[in-house]
């Protein structure tokens, strides 16, 4: 019987994780759904990028979820690098949440984004503070930190790409200094050889 109110406590409480890439077509968008019950949580954690392994320009875009009552906004960043939406569903429905690129021509610009989906469960109930409970709940504490360092890793290739961009620069700036001192050196050397000749007039 015990075993029996452990699984379907277990039932009860369903959470649903994935990760995903996506590349945003030039002035579009990519659009998601979720159907969900009144109550239930949606969490979404993004972060654009650029799939151009030579780009160091750190990529923005939009995020906007909208409901099912007449399409309207429940919550929207605009022109952000990435972010972080946990959303307490109000009402029954289809939810849709969609990554913008509108504004913007670039091709190459994608996005990472994690989805995680909660099926509410009443606290009132004696069975919601049970070692299953803590458990989904060390899950969930888990998975936030891998989210958290996928974006860190997105976030470091960026910054790799902006160094080796910079350090190429000083390097090509150092070679025409370089090049520079050697022509001025030489132009001195025959300068002055030609100062310190003697002229003689037969």
């Amino acid at each position: 019987m015990r075993l029996l109110v452990s699984s379907l406590v277990a039932l009860m409480w369903f959470t649903l994780c994935g990760a995903h890439t996506v590349l945003l077509p030039a002035y579009g968008q990519r659009c998601f759904f979720e159907t969900l019950n009144k109550k239930d949580e949606l969490a979404v954690s993004f972060q654009f990028g650029d799939r151009a392994l030579e780009s160091t320009e750190q990529m923005k875009g939009d995020f906007v979820v909208y409901g099912s009552h007449d399409h309207e906004v429940i919550k929207a960043f605009r022109d952000v690098s990435h972010g972080d939406v946990r959303i307490s569903v109000p009402y029954d429905g289809k939810f849709e949440y969609c990554f913008v690129n509108e504004n913007s021509g670039t091709t190459t610009k994608d996005v990472t984004f994690n989805i995680e989906g909660i099926v509410y469960v009443d606290w009132n109930d004696p069975k919601s503070d049970s070692l299953d409970g803590a458990v989904k709940q060390l899950a969930r504490l888990t998975r936030e930190l891998k989210n958290e360092q996928s974006y860190i890793v997105i976030r470091e290739r960026t910054h790799r790409n902006t160094a080796e961009s910079t350090n190429d620069r000083v390097k090509w700036w150092s070679v025409f200094q370089l090049a520079v001192v050697i022509a001025n050196s030489l132009f001195q050397v025959y300068y002055l050889r030609r100062f310190f000749e003697v002229t003689s007039f037969v």
